[in-house]
C-alpha cells in the first residue's frame, strides 16, 4: 500500500512538473510571438537597433540570398541563432524586401517577419492646416429606419433585402451611383418598381433587390439614411518633393455614424484659414475652426484613406506646401522617449514649432495610429489651445532632426497628452499607392 502511494505521488509530481514546463513554454511562445512585429523597416546603409527583451533563443532563415546583417553577422539562407534578450542591430545596404522565417529555440516554427529595407528618404515637414473633401466610392448607408405606409402598416424593406448600416450602394439597376441624388432619381423614375442593388460590404460585392414603400406622406421610400461625402479641417504632415506625394491627418477619416473608414472615389485637399480656436479642457476636446479657401490655385488629390492618414498627390505645391526644408525620416527604431517638437498652425498666422515630450513608444505596434504617447510641454500652445485639439491631427513630430511621426489623437481627460503615429507607417502607404508609383515611373 505504501509502495502504491509512493508511485502515485511520483506520477503526480511528474504531471505537475510537465504542466509547469508546458505552461512556461506557452508563456515564452506567446511573449515572443507578440513582442516581435510582423514587419520591420530599416534604412539602407544604416545600422538600425532593436531591443525586444524576450527571454528566448530563436533561429531564423531568409527566403533568398541577401546582404542583411544581424549584429554584424551576414544572414545566410541556413539558420542563424539570436538571443532576443540582447540588443539587435540590423543592416542592409540594398533596398529590398526580405522574408525571415523564425523558429523558437531554433526548432519550432512560429513566425514570419518581413524586413523592408527603405532608401534614406527626405521629405518636407508641413504642419499647416488644409481643407479636406472626400466623395465616397458608392453611397454609404449610415442608418435604417422604419417606414409608415399609407395603409398604416410599418415596413422594413431593407431587412428583406439584407441591407444594413455600413454597406455602400455602388449600383442601382445597373447604373453606377456616386451620390444620394442618383439613387433618389432612379427610385422616383421607377415609381415604386423593385430596384436591383449592388452593394459593397467590406470589400465583398453583394447583389440584392429592394422594393420602395409608398409612405404616409405620399413619397416612395427605402428606409435608408445615406451619405456620399464629408469635409473638414486637418493638418498636412509631409510632402515628398521627389514623388509629389503627401500624407496628412495621421489617422483615417471614419464616418461618425457607422465608425468605419470611408472609401474614396475622389477627394481633394485645398487651402484653409483658421478663424477661431475652441480651447480643450478635461473631458471636453478642443477644436480648430477654419474655412476652406475655395479659390486657391493649388490643391491635392486624395488617392487613399487609410488607418494612418490620407494620402495622395499635390501636382503644384505653391500656396499649399510651406517653404520648410526637407529633412530625413526617422523609423520607429530611432524614436526614443524624451524631448521632441511638433510643427502646427493654430493661430492662423502660419506654422510654428512647439516643444513636446515623447513619453512612451510602442515599437511593436502594427500599422496603428497610436504608436507613441506624447505630451505638450510648450506653455505657449497650452495657453492658446489647452494642448492638442481637433484639427491638429497630422502635425509632424520631429526628433533629433528627423521626421518621426504625426499627432493623431488627444486624451480626453488630459488635453496636454495624446498619441502619435510612426512616420514609417505613413511612408509605407504612399509607397503602395498606384498613382504615386505611376508618377515615380514616369519621372
Amino acid at each position: 500500500m505504501a509502495r502504491r502511494h509512493k508511485k502515485n505521488s511520483t506520477i503526480k509530481r511528474a504531471i505537475l512538473l510537465l504542466t509547469i514546463v508546458v505552461m512556461l513554454f506557452a508563456v515564452l511562445y506567446i511573449q515572443a510571438f507578440y513582442t516581435i512585429p510582423n514587419e520591420l523597416f530599416i534604412i539602407s546603409g544604416k545600422d538600425c537597433s532593436f531591443h525586444f527583451k524576450s527571454p528566448v533563443l530563436i533561429g531564423l532563415m531568409s527566403d533568398k540570398p541577401t546582404d542583411l546583417k544581424l549584429n554584424g553577422t551576414p544572414v545566410i539562407p541556413k539558420a542563424t541563432k539570436l538571443n532576443l534578450m540582447l540588443p539587435l542591430t540590423i543592416r542592409s545596404d540594398t533596398a529590398n524586401k526580405i522574408e525571415l522565417k523564425l523558429k523558437l529555440f531554433g526548432i519550432i516554427p512560429f513566425k514570419t517577419v518581413m524586413v523592408e529595407v527603405m532608401p534614406d528618404k527626405s521629405v518636407i515637414p508641413c504642419g499647416n492646416t488644409v481643407g479636406v473633401k472626400i466623395h465616397t466610392d458608392g453611397v454609404l448607408i449610415v442608418a435604417t429606419s422604419q417606414i409608415y405606409g399609407q395603409n398604416g402598416e410599418i415596413y422594413e424593406p431593407y431587412n428583406e433585402a439584407g441591407i444594413r448600416s455600413g454597406d455602400y450602394i455602388i449600383e442601382v439597376n445597373g447604373k453606377r451611383t456616386v451620390s444620394t441624388q442618383d439613387i433618389i432619381s432612379i427610385m422616383e423614375s421607377g415609381k415604386g418598381e423593385t430596384l436591383n442593388i449592388k452593394l459593397n460590404r467590406n470589400g465583398t460585392y453583394i447583389a440584392t433587390t429592394i422594393t420602395p414603400i409608398l409612405s404616409d406622406d405620399g413619397k416612395h421610400r427605402l428606409g435608408l439614411w445615406l451619405r456620399d461625402s464629408t469635409a473638414g479641417i486637418g493638418t498636412l504632415t509631409f510632402y515628398d518633393p521627389q514623388t509629389k506625394a503627401f500624407g496628412a491627418l495621421g489617422h483615417g477619416i471614419a464616418d461618425v455614424d457607422v465608425g468605419q473608414l470611408l472609401t474614396v472615389d475622389k477627394g481633394e485637399i485645398l487651402g484653409s484659414s483658421i478663424v477661431s480656436v475652441k480651447k480643450g479642457r478635461k473631458g471636453s476636446p478642443g477644436e480648430l475652426r477654419g474655412i476652406f479657401v475655395e479659390n486657391s490655385n493649388s490643391t491635392g488629390v486624395i488617392l487613399k484613406n487609410a488607418q494612418c492618414g490620407i494620402f495622395g498627390m499635390i501636382p503644384d505645391k505653391r500656396n499649399i506646401v510651406p517653404g520648410n526644408k526637407a529633412i530625413p525620416i526617422g523609423l520607429r527604431s530611432q524614436v526614443k522617449e524624451g524631448p521632441a517638437h511638433i510643427i502646427s498652425n493654430v493661430s492662423g498666422r502660419g506654422t510654428e514649432t512647439y516643444n513636446i515630450e515623447i513619453q512612451k513608444v510602442f515599437r511593436n505596434s502594427t500599422n496603428s495610429s497610436k504608436s507613441m504617447v506624447i505630451k505638450i510641454t510648450d506653455q505657449r500652445l497650452i495657453n492658446y489651445t489647452g494642448g492638442i485639439v481637433q484639427g491638429m491631427s497630422g502635425s509632424p513630430i520631429i526628433q533629433d532632426g528627423r521626421l518621426v511621426g504625426a499627432v493623431t489623437h488627444v486624451l480626453v481627460n488630459d488635453p496636454t497628452r495624446g498619441y502619435g503615429v510612426f512616420i514609417e507607417w505613413m511612408i509605407q502607404h504612399i509607397n503602395n499607392i498606384s498613382g504615386i508609383k505611376s508618377h515615380r515611373m514616369a519621372g
